[in-house]
């Protein structure tokens, strides 16, 4: 597989006014006249434009769409009061808009590409936007978050366990029991959940710390970076509570449009879902659900060739 960074014939960064917030988004295509795709990006607090280079390199979705690269409120070096206004609901208000906004300037549906969080938003956006949605493709949803946190529970005491680490026990201890409501132990459990293979295959925390370290310095600065970092930590203190109820799945969201469905197999944050049943579960007639071998959290990364193929599909 090649990762050369595709030509484009488009690549502009726009400003936008949403409900009330500054926030940008980066269109890229290779040509004109494609269709659109909106990425949403994980989260909570996780910035998108650093990491538009690895989708190009890894996914190429510019060779057949309009690729919109969302960087939501309160994300990237943005204002500090921008971040403590965002909330679960709020981040739907502001998808919602975006979703507009893009259908109106190319007069075409919407092919939404939402990951983690970013992929629960898109599914209650889409809800309300239908009219403008054309699919969801939905990379590692957080669905049921009282389901998820017992399954990372049980793999982490499972992984510490088999590794005889005292050093991983002490730090198990530390995390504690869920819920995961303040940002130290989030972080923590980031850290053992990346270390332990479940969110890139094969990549230790450092490791994409180091490549995220990078990637914010050449997108946002130096100074642009601290900030970007402060603003991660904020957002996720006005979120983890939002999270911590969510539950699709006992109230799901009245979508009209197919949802694809991907998780990787490695991935522990997922793994309480059944693939099986979530087509009968959430989204109507045409949705799908696949759990990709050799992948993670972040199965688009992992496996981009399976999920580029799933949104040609789409």
């Amino acid at each position: 597989m090649t990762t050369n960074t595709p030509a484009l014939a488009i690549d502009e960064t726009i400003a936008l006014d949403i409900n009330a917030s500054q926030q940008r988004v980066r269109l890229c295509a290779a040509r004109t006249g494609l269709p659109p795709l909106l990425i949403v990006q994980h989260g909570p607090g996780v910035p998108m434009l650093h990491e538009v280079a690895k989708f190009q390199r890894r996914l190429h979705l510019e060779r057949d769409y309009l690729v919109a690269y969302w960087e939501q409120r309160g994300c990237g070096n943005a204002p500090a009061e921008e971040a403590r206004r965002v909330s679960l609901a709020q981040q739907v208000e502001d998808l919602r808009a975006v979703l507009r906004w893009l259908a109106d300037r190319t007069q075409q549906r919407v092919l939404v590409f939402g990951i983690s969080l970013g992929a629960t938003i898109s599914l209650l956006a889409a809800a309300r936007e239908g009219t403008r949605v054309k699919a969801v493709v939905a990379n590692s949803p957080d669905l049921q978050t009282r389901a998820a946190y017992a399954a990372v529970d049980a793999f982490l005491r499972e992984h510490v366990r088999r590794s005889g680490s005292r050093r991983l026990l002490r730090t198990l201890t530390k995390l504690g029991a869920p819920p995961y409501l303040d940002t130290r132990a989030f972080q923590r459990r980031a850290v053992l959940l990346t270390d332990f293979g479940s969110i890139e295959r094969g990549r230790t925390f450092n490791a994409l710390l180091r490549e995220t370290l990078v990637a914010m310095v050449r997108t946002y600065g130096v100074l642009g970076t601290l900030k970007t970092l402060r603003n991660m930590n904020i957002v996720q203190r006005m979120m983890l509570g939002d999270v911590a109820t969510l539950d699709l799945l006992t109230q799901p969201p009245p979508l009209a449009v197919p949802v694809h469905f991907v998780f990787g197999e490695q991935d522990a944050l997922t793994a309480a879902f059944t693939v099986s049943t979530l087509p009968g579960a959430i989204g109507p007639p045409g949705t799908t659900a696949v759990r990709v071998p050799a992948a993670g959290h972040m199965v688009h990364f992992d496996r981009p060739d399976i999920v580029r193929s799933i949104t040609e599909m789409a």
